[in-house]
């Protein structure tokens, strides 16, 4: 059996990651997934169905009334979610099965510690919020999932589109007898592609650079101001060099919030912080809606291409 080094290990990270998991996960991760690779003939599918019987250990805690065990076996349950991912990458023993295992895994997960946190605190406290509070946290999970691979689609659509837009434009405009200018204006108005071609004798072409054509709508508007501002450049820069994603606060630190930090402070902290985490969430959502409703303005439907005989002078 191969014996892989922890730039081995390193080579299977995400490109981008939430920033709790690249600085409060990724380090002992890492080592114990190499530990695993090593040493062991553990599936990444065995590590998934491991993390699930963690996860719903925590949720007993919670249940329980034990929130500092419960954060612990939830934190616990996360890394080695996380392991599972870089042991497929790394040895190549990843399936299809063990992708939809690692979903629904972490669906299980969340909703059952949302409804064990939920009752252990109703059952000491008697106060309705923590009922509401686990039906909060269950529901934007299940929304933020449910609404991910849909966009996912949309962008997948939107981009099929733009490429059926550019081959009808580039179908049209053939090397050397066509000129572009009118297809090209064309192609910027009205989601339709109606080119009037003009065919000149090959001689009649000056050799010069191969023209790329940029429809109207995915040329990009400059700022007022010219460049960028340098701190948003900057910090992006910064994030990038450690991995870390743009946007930051995901699902990963929402959870976090709620079934590590918080139980970790008391439960003075629990409603707080799942609230103030909540609601950034729902903001980062709520953005990144709005940027898929704005790339989906780009091209608003497939090309239709009119075919105009070509005229000759």
């Amino acid at each position: 059996m191969r014996a892989y080094s922890l730039d081995d290990v390193h080579a299977t990270r995400k490109r981008k990651d939430s920033w709790w998991t690249v600085f409060l996960v990724d380090p002992v991760a890492c080592r114990l997934t190499l530990l695993v690779a090593n040493h062991t003939s553990i599936t990444p599918n065995g590590l998934t169905r491991f993390s699930l019987i963690l996860g719903m250990c925590s949720a007993i805690c919670f249940a329980a009334g034990r929130l500092v065990p419960g954060a612990a076996l939830f934190y616990l349950s996360f890394m080695v979610d996380c392991m599972d991912g870089k042991i497929a990458r790394l040895k190549g023993t990843g399936t299809a099965f063990g992708l939809w295992l690692d979903y629904v895994g972490d669906r299980i997960r969340v909703v059952c510690c949302a409804a064990g946190l939920a009752s252990g605190q109703y059952a000491v406290t008697g106060e309705v919020a923590y009922i509401l509070l686990g039906a909060g946290v269950a529901v934007l999970d299940l929304f933020r999932y449910v609404n991910a691979p849909q966009m996912k689609r949309v962008r997948e659509v939107v981009k099929e589109n733009r490429l059926g837009r550019l081959a009808a434009v580039e179908s049209v405009v053939a090397p050397g007898h066509v000129r572009p200018a009118e297809a090209v204006v064309a192609a910027g108005h009205a989601g339709h592609v109606r080119p009037v071609e003009v065919v000149m004798p090959r001689e009649a072409i000056t050799p010069r650079e191969p023209m790329r054509i940029v429809p109207f709508e995915e040329r990009r508007p400059r700022s007022r101001g010219g460049k960028r501002p340098k701190l948003p450049r900057r910090f992006g820069r910064l994030l990038a060099r450690y991995r870390v994603r743009s946007h930051l606060i995901s699902g990963i630190e929402f959870h976090a919030a709620v079934f590590v930090v918080a139980p970790l402070v008391g439960r003075v902290a629990l409603v707080p912080l799942a609230v103030a985490s909540g609601a950034l969430l729902l903001l980062n959502e709520v953005f990144l809606i709005y940027r898929m409703w704005l790339f989906s303005r780009v091209v608003p439907a497939a090309p239709l291409v009119e075919k105009v005989p070509r005229v000759s002078v």
